[in-house]
């Protein structure tokens, strides 16, 4: 095969593979929509919370210090929910019904990745924009740039990486301490990107544009659900690439089948009407 239709190919195969991705993960949402609606609600809460309560710590204080450990707080403490969500939503991308009850349970499993996930995020927002300040203002001017570029590209591979963190630390990162399991979950997510830069490229601007229309409903759809169940699909459908080649050792990396390795999803997901999103009991 040339090179040339080994692109073709490979463009194919990764086509087949997000519009089945995208299908499955809308149908999921539909058929959850009060929940996803509610969690979303969930999140919306927590958030104006803590922007609350750092507004009104700004009107009675001037400590910068205890401004930025209240935004930590709120930051740790909305992403903790936001593990728990994902958490909670691997039962409805495996095929299964997800019940409130399921998001109580997966605080206690949970919270270890929303303090991790809420300090990184306090750094990107916070840490990282006074560094490639700083660097941008050193003598010289030109060492000063090229370590702000290269603060920059960590900072934005890290986020490739990253948003899978949740969706790795709960499927693929078995350890016997919380502390194991982050390091685990650490180390997979920066293969994962490493070894699907694509796909995690396409992942992540597909999930700013899912925030984006979300913002037209006030956040309630798809919203950070949506974006956490889409990431959570992306990665569990990914992970039958990982089993194809180690039962094919020998196979070529870049020329998976994934309407083969699809079948079986195809056949649970199965496809639907128009009438049946709006009337689903007239089928």
């Amino acid at each position: 095969m040339d090179l040339r239709a080994l692109i073709c190919y490979y463009e194919s195969a990764e086509e087949n593979l997000i519009g089945f991705l995208t299908r499955k993960t809308f149908y999921d949402l539909w058929d959850n929509l009060f929940k996803v609606v509610l969690l979303n609600l969930g999140f919306i809460v927590c958030a104006v919370i803590a922007f609350s309560i750092l507004v009104l710590a700004s009107q009675i204080t001037n400590s910068i210090l205890l401004i930025h450990l209240l935004e930590l707080f709120g930051l740790v403490g909305t992403m903790i929910y936001l593990a728990a969500v994902s958490c909670s939503l691997t039962i409805i991308s495996d095929y299964g019904t997800f019940r409130f009850g399921d998001l109580l349970s997966g605080f206690k499993r949970a919270w270890p990745a929303g303090i991790i996930m809420g300090i990184y995020a306090f750094i990107v927002i916070r840490i990282m924009p006074f560094v490639i300040q700083f660097y941008l203002t050193m003598e010289p001017f030109m060492l000063g740039l090229a370590l702000s570029a290269v603060i920059i590209w960590i900072t934005i591979f890290s986020l490739l990486a990253f948003q899978y963190f949740f969706t790795v630390y709960f499927r693929i990162s078995d350890a016997p301490t919380p502390g194991k399991k982050i390091k685990k979950a650490f180390r997979k997510c920066f293969l994962i990107a490493l070894d699907n830069t694509g796909f995690s490229i396409f992942l992540f601007i597909n999930n700013i544009i899912l925030l984006f229309i979300s913002f037209f409903i006030v956040l309630m759809f798809p919203g950070f659900v949506g974006v956490f169940s889409y990431i959570d699909q992306a990665l569990r459908l990914r992970l039958l690439k990982y089993d194809y080649l180690e039962a094919n050792p020998e196979a070529n990396r870049r020329q998976i089948p994934w309407d083969a390795l699809l079948i079986e999803e195809r056949e649970k997901t199965g496809t639907r009407s128009f009438r049946n999103f709006i009337f689903p009991w007239k089928d």
